[in-house]
């Protein structure tokens, strides 16, 4: 049966969403948020299984008991912070989780979750030099870093003895308030879109198929990683049988990039290395097929989950789709319609065969029968001298 679109439920998409932001998600606090995703799954009657380092598995099964297999991958953790040491004034300093700016952290309201389950404290992180009427122009002087900021505890609390009696040590996690907002133009703004917006859209996909009754292609594994900002990523939890592996995660809106809140985007390469060809264009062709609005583009400071499952040895294409974020790892923003177009392509997608289902359905194959030459052209005379497909250069006379 050819892929065709699917009703999108939009109000589950929006409520998965702001549920997700809710939940404070930094890498190596993760449980809570993976309580949820499964719970998610197993209303859509969808059972999954949670690895030892707590990366969650799922499935849709295809019509097909052998072969090759895909698998989407989302991640729930998200940048964050943790107590580096206790401040002698009672405040406390901070080291990053993942790669963010101290930029974008001043004026932030926090958690901080201390060792006893049952109290969470709150707090603000502030410059060192914050009250204007004390250092006038000083505090625009200041320098941008994590050692020119730290966490105002709201307690009552001027000393390390205090901090240690309200039950905070260094290594506690601290998680920054997402204050997710939906405008009435269709704006979301939050912290930690990347990539709870992903998920999101991702298990809307999910619920589409299973709504519709429709039967994947071929059987479409979720990885929902939890050490993705931390460069893990899906490193393990992968299903062996998997021939495509496509990431789902933030597109980079920003000067001198394609991507765009309103739109998809298939990442063509980005800071490790170019996307597989035959899988990326593959994408394309789906899109354009169906009308999704789906820009491509190349990005530089980034790496996603299917970075660590190709350097831990994942036998794959791998592929990268995104929702469009301005401002990524700082005060994000995207839009309903770049989820919609991307949840609408991740439906395509899983009804549609592997890019090669025949060859990909063995992990190594006979050079002759590759089948290239529907996607590279080249000639299929041989043998031949020289590169494949490059002519000849006139004469140059001798060398």
């Amino acid at each position: 049966m050819s892929p065709k679109p699917l009703e999108l439920d939009l109000d589950y998409l929006r409520q998965v969403l702001v549920e997700l932001l809710e939940i404070p998600s930094p890498s190596g606090r993760t449980d809570h948020v993976q309580q949820y995703v499964g719970e998610r799954l197993s209303a859509l009657g969808i059972s999954s299984t949670l690895t030892r380092r707590g990366a969650l598995s799922a499935c849709l099964p295809g019509p097909r008991q052998t072969g090759a297999d895909r698998a989407i991958v989302v991640h729930t953790d998200t940048i964050g912070e943790m107590v580096k040491r206790l401040k002698e004034n009672g405040r406390l300093e901070l080291k990053t989780i993942g790669t963010h700016s101290a930029r974008f952290a001043e004026g932030a309201h926090v958690r901080i979750f201390t060792d006893d389950l049952d109290r969470v404290i709150t707090g603000q992180v502030l410059p060192l030099k914050a009250s204007g009427h004390r250092y006038n122009d000083d505090v625009d002087l200041q320098g941008v870093g994590w050692e020119h900021v730290e966490v105002r505890v709201d307690e009552p609390v001027d000393d390390i003895a205090g901090l240690r009696a309200l039950g905070i040590d260094s290594g506690d996690f601290v998680a920054f308030l997402p204050d997710p907002t939906i405008s009435p133009s269709g704006y979301v703004k939050s912290r930690h879109l990347d990539d709870k917006a992903g998920v999101a859209a991702v298990l809307t996909a999910f619920k589409a198929m299973v709504d519709a009754g429709i039967t994947p292609a071929v059987t479409a594994h979720l990885l929902v990683t939890v050490t993705e900002e931390i460069g893990h990523g899906a490193s393990h939890g992968l299903d062996p049988d998997v021939a495509e592996i496509v990431s789902v995660d933030a597109a980079v809106v920003a000067p001198g990039q394609q991507s765009r809140e309103d739109a998809a985007t298939l990442a063509m390469g980005d800071g490790v290395g170019p996307f597989d060809y035959h899988l990326t264009r593959n994408l394309a062709a789906i899109a354009r097929e169906h009308g999704v609005d789906l820009v491509r583009d190349v990005f530089d400071y980034y790496r996603s989950d299917v970075a660590a499952a190709v350097e831990a040895g994942a036998h794959a294409r791998v592929a990268l789709l995104g929702f469009g974020v301005d401002a990524t790892h700082g005060h994000e923003r995207t839009h309903l319609d770049g989820l919609r177009h991307l949840t609408q392509l991740l439906c395509l997608y899983l009804q549609s065969d592997l890019v090669f289902p025949e060859w990909d359905a063995e992990p190594a194959g006979d050079l002759a029968d590759f089948p290239s030459l529907a996607v590279q052209p080249a000639s299929e005379e041989g043998p031949r001298e020289g590169p494949i497909g490059v002519a000849e250069p006139a004469s140059q006379g001798p060398v």
